[in-house]
Parts: structure tokens; C-alpha cells; sequence
């Protein structure tokens, strides 16, 4: 007959045995003992070898496989709790050494009832609990039962209560419930293992006497840190801060890559990992701490509207001045090339200057000098601090009515005649070295109309010094200089350049004044330069109308058409009166009228020179200037001519001026001499 099975374990069947007997059983069959666990394992049935038991035996297998140095060490116990889950009226008795003082401790829980039993209470009823001291280093765990208890008792609550059982687990991980005394399946727990190194022998207690023996020390890696155990003397190896891996060994330890793991170590911002720790800093354009949270803009949103709207104006303006510099670049190049520059780049002996410097050199234009048959003149100073006088040009074709020349199409091979003519023009002024002659020191071609850089004469034009509001006495002998120099200037541009200089505005205005009133003959770059092939008025600068020769209606010039010009400069040295004076009288006609009758030139000289020994020169200078009147240009002396003559009139009364000094010295040295002859016989007499 088949033996039936008892409704009961075996664990729990020998509680019902005799005392002894069960003494005998509990030696032949001992309940596993836990040494330092406080460990997360399933907990099973009496009678069986649970497998946290099983667990502590692969720690301590691992512990003695550590390396030199850390082996053999004593498992220390945190502060935690064993619960036990029970019968009727169990008891969980304990037995703990804590630095190998023996001590006891235990609870009692008891439970006859299901009804009484409260889910997530634990304070005898159904379960009850032991606190685990710190320091431990051993501890045994047992279930006693009431020997008292009767088996009816027991199957009163064998239904909801079939064993007694006790477990580690860690404090305030584990809420009871009633289900849990009906253990019918496998359950894991948390448990914490702390352990630490411990003295053996001579060993170390603590961090500080640990490394003072480096051949011990259990701490290899060179990124690790000791650490003191808080449960009791030992220490332990951890790896540095930053870092990760094994602390026990050589190289055990290797950096961390926080930014890989944003969860343990936070970055708001933009992470950058670096050796042991890691860099978050906010992204252009934000502050705020990373670390913490998200980093705050540097500008609100109306902000970045309003900086947006700046710098796309901003940008705009810079947009518009760049295109503005662009083509006023391409303009100053369209002029340099439409006035001839490519052509005046060869010259050696002429400066070409650019609009920006001579907008420094006249101040913006700001000091004028007067006006000239093109435009004004301005004076102006050059990095060298020499004083210039700056005079426009036109290279455009002038003719005498205007809309002529407003009308006229625009010939690309015309104008690159034109350009050629003026490259010419400048050319040879720049080789023209006469004294009496303005010097042309430079010219600018970066404006419409070509600004020529000439030296300044300090006392202004002949004009202002006869006719002006500051004119200044002038004695005959300055008057026949001036007149004689100017002639000689004139002469060498009809003779000594080639091609031939006309000069074609002679004029009393066109003839400056040095600091010593040596004259200086200007303004003729306003004229053409004319081969004898090509002699037309309408590729001319039309002069003044008061010093025009009436050649000029006929379509011809001629050299002595400056000669006719240059008559009325003499009339003005001599009489000082202009070209139209006291209203519409002609100076030209009247002078011609009176020269016939002596008396009446007289009355038109200039009362500053006309001094009786004055008059016979005055009368040879009209003759020179009567001669040039002449309507017939072959009848006209040429301007060598008339420079001989008045150099002739300036050497005669040089010598009558000589001759009266002489006789004037001799007058004063016989008075000298009869005052000392009479002042000793007055002596004598005395």
C-alpha cells in the first residue's frame, strides 16, 4: 500500500517532535547561516538551501581571488532589517558578533487568524522585523516555534500561514503583505554587500596608515582614491571622480564620457568632455548656468526684431555706400581715361594727382583766388608746405555758341583726338622752363573738368595790381620790366616750342606777379595747340572780347593775334586805365585818337609815372603798342619784335636814369666841397 504524503514539510513537520528530537534534527540538519548578507536573493522553503547562501560563497570565492593585499577580508554588516514571516506564535531569534563581542536579538510574531492580519504593517502580527546593528561582522538567522503550540492550532492555519521563514532585505525596500505568508513562489529582495579591506596582522586599520605601505596598498590605479569604511576599521578603493573601472589594479580606472550619459551627468548646454570631468557652457548667443537648466537668451524677441531691423538697415546703407563708392570709382576712371590719363601715365616731370589729394590739398576748394575763363582758381598747399594755385581746364571742344556745343553728338573718334591733343598740350607745358613763364607742376584727371596744379605767385595778376581794390603804386622802371619780361615769355612760346604756343587770352589778368613783381605769364594751357595746317577759331578758347583781335571773325588765327592782345597790356601799364573805362570808352580807340597830339597822350598816361622826363619813354612805349593795333597782321611786329623794342626803351632810360644819377652825385659833391671850404675859413677867421 502506497504511503500517503504528509500534508506538511518535513521542516515543519519535526516542530511536532519531542524536544531532544528535534535538538538532534536541527544538528543533522542546520539552518544555513548568513555571514555579513544583506543580500537580494530568493528565499526559499525550510529544509532547502537558499540561494542567497549559495550566492555568499561565489562573494567569498571572488573575494579570495582578489589581488595581494585585500584577500580574506571580514564582510561588514550595514544597519538593515531581517523580517520574519510566521505562524501562530514563531519566534526570530538571531545570533551577531560585532567585533567578537556574541550577542543575541530576536521577535516574536504570532497569528492565529487571516482577518487580523493588515497589509503593510509589521509589528508582530503576521510578520515582525530586527534591525541589524552596524559593525557586524557575523550573523546567524533561526525560527523557533512554540513547542506549545497543538496541531490542531497548526492546521487552523496551515491554509494561509503553511511555514515560517525569515530573509535579508534592504531597510525600507520591502512592505508587508498578507499574501506573503502563503510563500508559494520564488521572490528576489534588494540587499546591500558592504564590505571593507581590514587589518591582518601588521596591516593598515584606515586610508592613512594604508598608504604609507605602497607595497600593500591595495589602491593600484592611478585615477582611484581611498576611502575610510563607515561600518567599522578597513577601507576601500574607488575609482577618482570622473573616472570608472576596476580601483585594484594598474590602469583600472579610465575617464568617464559625461556627455554620453546627459541622464547622470546633466548639460543644458553644450557638452564637452575633458580628462576627469566634463565643460557645459551655453551656446552663442545665451547665459545662464548649463548645469542647472536651459540657458536664456542673450536678447528677448522683441530685442532680436529690433537688432534683425538695425542690421538689415544697416546693412542696407553699407549695401548703398558700397555701390556708391563703386561707381564714383568707375566715374573718377571714366574721367582719368576720358581726359587723357592713360596717355599722361608716361610723363616723368608732372605729377598726376587724384581728387582725394587735391580735395586735401585746397581744402575742399575753399580758398579762391579769382576766376578764369574756365572756371575759379584756388589756392592751395601740398604735403611739402609748397603754395599752388589749382586752375580748371576743359579738354571739350568751346565754341561761341554755346548750344552749338550742348547739341553736338559725341564722336568716339573725335574725342580720342581731343585726348590726344590735351596729353600733348600738358606734355610740352610740362617741358616749358622760363622764368617768366608759370611753371606746371601737376595736373588731376579724376573730374570732369581736368584741374591743373601751377606754381602760386604771391602778388596776384597785373590786373589786380593796376585796376584792383588793393592796387599798389608802380614806378616806370617796374612798369617797363614787367612789360619787357612778359614780351620775352610770349616770344619764346612763338618761337622756342615745338609745336608753336599760341597763347590766344593775353590779358593783363593772365600775367601774375611774383614776391619780387617779376611777371609771369599763366593761363595759357586754356589755349590749343595748333599745327600751322590747323588754325581754326572753332577748335579755340575765345578770349576776352576786350583784348579779341578782329581776326578772330574772319575764322583765321595768327601768332600776332597775341601780339594785338598784348597791345592793350601795354595800354594799361602806361595810362592805367582798363580795357573799358568810365563807361563804354574804349581805351584802344581813345589812346589811338590822342597819340596823333602829344598833348592829348599826355593826359591819358598815368599821372604816377607822367613826370616830364618820363614822357619821351612813355610816348616810344604807345608807339610799340600803336604798331600792334594795326588791322593787317603783316603790318603787325612780331612778339620777338616788340620785346626788342621795349627792351630798347627800358635800356635807354636806364641810361638817361644813369646818366641824371651821375650828375646828380657830381652836384652833390661840389656842394660838399665849397660847405668844408667855407666852414675852414670860418674856422680860420675865428
Amino acid at each position: 500500500m502506497r504511503r500517503r504524503r504528509h500534508p506538511l514539510p518535513f521542516r515543519h513537520r519535526r516542530q511536532l517532535l519531542p524536544p531532544r528530537l528535534r535538538h538532534y534534527l536541527r544538528r543533522q540538519h542546520p539552518v544555513p547561516r548568513w555571514h555579513g548578507l544583506r543580500g537580494a536573493e530568493p528565499v526559499r522553503r525550510a529544509g532547502r538551501r537558499s540561494r542567497a547562501a549559495a550566492d555568499r560563497l561565489d562573494v567569498l570565492r571572488q573575494v579570495r581571488q582578489a589581488p595581494a593585499g585585500i584577500r580574506s577580508p571580514r564582510l561588514l554588516q550595514p544597519a538593515g532589517r531581517v523580517p520574519h514571516l510566521g505562524r501562530a506564535q514563531p519566534a526570530l531569534r538571531r545570533r551577531l558578533r560585532c567585533h567578537g563581542v556574541h550577542s543575541k536579538s530576536g521577535c516574536v510574531s504570532y497569528c492565529r487568524r487571516a482577518e487580523v492580519v493588515r497589509d503593510g504593517r509589521c509589528a508582530g502580527v503576521g510578520c515582525c522585523r530586527v534591525d541589524i546593528p552596524p559593525d557586524l561582522t557575523d550573523n546567524s538567522v533561526g525560527v523557533d516555534d512554540d513547542d506549545a503550540e497543538s496541531l490542531a492550532v497548526r492546521r487552523l492555519i496551515y491554509d494561509f500561514s503553511p511555514c515560517s521563514y525569515g530573509f535579508l532585505v534592504e531597510r525600507g525596500s520591502y512592505e508587508f503583505r498578507a499574501a506573503d505568508l502563503k510563500m508559494d513562489k520564488k521572490q528576489t529582495m534588494p540587499v546591500w554587500l558592504d564590505w571593507a579591506i581590514r587589518p591582518n596582522g601588521s596591516s593598515p586599520f584606515n586610508c592613512s596608515d594604508a598608504m604609507k605601505d605602497t607595497s600593500s596598498f591595495a589602491c593600484k590605479s592611478q585615477h582611484s582614491r581611498c576611502v575610510d569604511a563607515v561600518n567599522g576599521p578597513g577601507y576601500t578603493c574607488n575609482c577618482s571622480n570622473g573616472y570608472d573601472g576596476n580601483a585594484y589594479i594598474v590602469d583600472g580606472c579610465s575617464d568617464i564620457d559625461e556627455c554620453l550619459h546627459p541622464e547622470q551627468y546633466p548639460c543644458y548646454g553644450v557638452c564637452h568632455n575633458t580628462e576627469g570631468a566634463y565643460d557645459c557652457k551655453c551656446k552663442r548667443g545665451s547665459h545662464g548656468n548649463p548645469l542647472q537648466q536651459a540657458c536664456d537668451p542673450n536678447f528677448s524677441r522683441a530685442a532680436k526684431i529690433s537688432i534683425g531691423v538695425t542690421c538689415g538697415i544697416s546693412f542696407l546703407i553699407a549695401l548703398s555706400i558700397f555701390i556708391l563708392m563703386f561707381n564714383e570709382k568707375r566715374k573718377l576712371q571714366a574721367f582719368f581715361e576720358r581726359n587723357g590719363g592713360p596717355l599722361l601715365a608716361s610723363i616723368n616731370n608732372i605729377r598726376i594727382y587724384t581728387k582725394q589729394e587735391l580735395d586735401h590739398i585746397t581744402e575742399k576748394y575753399s580758398n579762391v583766388l579769382g576766376k578764369g575763363t574756365v572756371g575759379n582758381v584756388y589756392k592751395g598747399t601740398t604735403n611739402d608746405n609748397q603754395t599752388v594755385a589749382v586752375k580748371a581746364i576743359s579738354v571739350a571742344k568751346k565754341h561761341s555758341n554755346p548750344e552749338i556745343v550742348n547739341n553736338e553728338p559725341s564722336d568716339p573718334e573725335v574725342d580720342e583726338i581731343r585726348k590726344t591733343e590735351f596729353a600733348n598740350e600738358i606734355k610740352i607745358q610740362s617741358q616749358i622752363n622760363h622764368k617768366n613763364i608759370v611753371k606746371l607742376l601737376g595736373c588731376c584727371l579724376e573730374v570732369e573738368i581736368p584741374m591743373l596744379v601751377y606754381e602760386f605767385a604771391a602778388n596776384g595778376s597785373l590786373y589786380d595790381a593796376l585796376h584792383g581794390t588793393k592796387s599798389r603804386p608802380l614806378s616806370l622802371q617796374a612798369r617797363l620790366d614787367i612789360a619787357v619780361d612778359s614780351a620775352e615769355a610770349l616770344a619764346y612760346m612763338h618761337l622756342s616750342v615745338t609745336p608753336k604756343i599760341f597763347h590766344g587770352d593775353v590779358k593783363s589778368g593772365n600775367i601774375l606777379l611774383d614776391e619780387n613783381f617779376m611777371p609771369k605769364v599763366s593761363d595759357f594751357g586754356t589755349s590749343r595747340l595748333l599745327s600751322i595746317e590747323r588754325m581754326r577759331t572753332d577748335e579755340y578758347v575765345i578770349a576776352d572780347k576786350d583784348y579779341l583781335d578782329p581776326v578772330y571773325t574772319t575764322g583765321l588765327l595768327h601768332e600776332k593775334s597775341d601780339v594785338y592782345s598784348y597791345r592793350i597790356v601795354l595800354l594799361e601799364l602806361i595810362t592805367r586805365k582798363t580795357p573799358r573805362y568810365d563807361g563804354y570808352n574804349s581805351l584802344k580807340k581813345n589812346f589811338t585818337k590822342s597819340y596823333a597830339t602829344e598833348e592829348k597822350a599826355q593826359a591819358m598816361y598815368d599821372e604816377e609815372i607822367a613826370f616830364p622826363g618820363n614822357i619821351e619813354f612813355l610816348q616810344m612805349v604807345g608807339k610799340v603798342a600803336v604798331d600792334c593795333l594795326r588791322e593787317k597782321i603783316d603790318d603787325r611786329p612780331s612778339m620777338k619784335q616788340v620785346a626788342d623794342r621795349l627792351q630798347l626803351v627800358r635800356s635807354e632810360w636806364r641810361q638817361k636814369q644813369g646818366k641824371q644819377g651821375d650828375q646828380v652825385a657830381g652836384r652833390c659833391l661840389d656842394v660838399s666841397r665849397n660847405f668844408f671850404r667855407i666852414c675852414s675859413l670860418a674856422c680860420m677867421a675865428y
